[in-house]
């Protein structure tokens, strides 16, 4: 099943050690669950393919989680990746993630990252083959 926006996902499934004492997914997985995806986007981005990516290194400056409704031991996720938008030194991300058996929406999931110079401790320009590797238009 396809998801209108996104060309991307990859499939999760809730273990025990995720959930909490009301037997759901406690909330702090679901950014683990955001990064995972996100690890898997960029993989089918073939973004190691280029030698710019690896002189990369993301920080997350921001992260929003607009939880819906939760998920339970055992349940399937289908998560949704994309880049929504590219800028000189950051990048924003979406993640959505779906029930698997059912499609419906439980989380949406955005992240900020600052490309950084580990040795300048500073803000570094996305490299023109990342961006457009990554380029939201696609």
């Amino acid at each position: 099943m396809g998801r209108e926006g996104f060309d991307f996902s990859t499939r999760l499934r809730v273990r025990y050690s995720e959930i909490d004492g009301q037997k759901v997914v406690f909330n702090s997985r679901y950014l683990e669950y955001a990064d995972v995806a996100l690890s898997e986007y960029w993989r089918w981005l073939k973004l190691a393919d280029l030698p710019e990516w690896q002189g990369m290194e993301f920080h997350v400056a921001r992260a929003t989680v607009d939880f819906k409704a939760p998920f339970r031991y055992g349940d399937e996720i289908d998560a949704w990746a994309r880049t929504d938008r590219i800028g000189t030194s950051s990048l924003t991300s979406r993640v959505e993630l779906c029930h698997a058996e059912t499609g419906a929406l439980h989380t949406v999931i955005e992240l900020v990252y600052v490309n950084v110079d580990l040795d300048a401790g500073t803000a570094s320009p996305v490299p023109p083959a990342i961006r457009e590797r990554m380029n939201p238009a696609r």
